[in-house]
């Protein structure tokens, strides 16, 4: 069974950094044939898409939000993807989910495309 297990999360100042990652397993595929995004929700909001990297081809976006500051890399023979945060603002304070799917063309997924989730982890940047 797909298992994406996220990890890295926790508390920092603002203008800190953290690396988060994801690690799967389980897939009918190679890990290289599916998109792996980050998305994040904080309370009382929608969850949004924060960064995204295609399938082997390894091409990457990033929500305006967080252009410039977060990096998404992905190390297809470790079965892993890495979201690095810069410059991290109060408003980044979220839980950051990471999550997969089979993926033909380079449009980002909705969140409701996304066919396997992690549990997320907790970012929290404070002021």
């Amino acid at each position: 069974e797909v298992q994406l297990v996220e990890s890295g999360g926790g508390l920092v100042q603002a203008g800190g950094s953290l690396r988060l990652s994801c690690a799967a397993s389980g897939f009918t595929f190679d890990f290289g044939d599916y998109a792996i995004g980050w998305l994040r929700q904080a309370p009382g909001t929608e969850r949004e898409g924060v960064s995204y990297t295609s399938n082997s081809e390894g091409s990457t976006h990033y929500a305006d939000s967080v252009k410039g500051r977060f990096t998404i890399a992905r190390d297809n023979a470790k079965n892993t993807v890495y979201l690095q945060m810069n410059s991290l603002k109060p408003e980044d304070t979220a839980v950051y989910y990471c999550a997969a799917v089979v993926w033909g063309t380079s449009r980002v997924p909705l969140g409701h495309e996304y066919d396997y989730w992690g549990q997320g982890t907790q970012v929290t940047v404070s002021s």
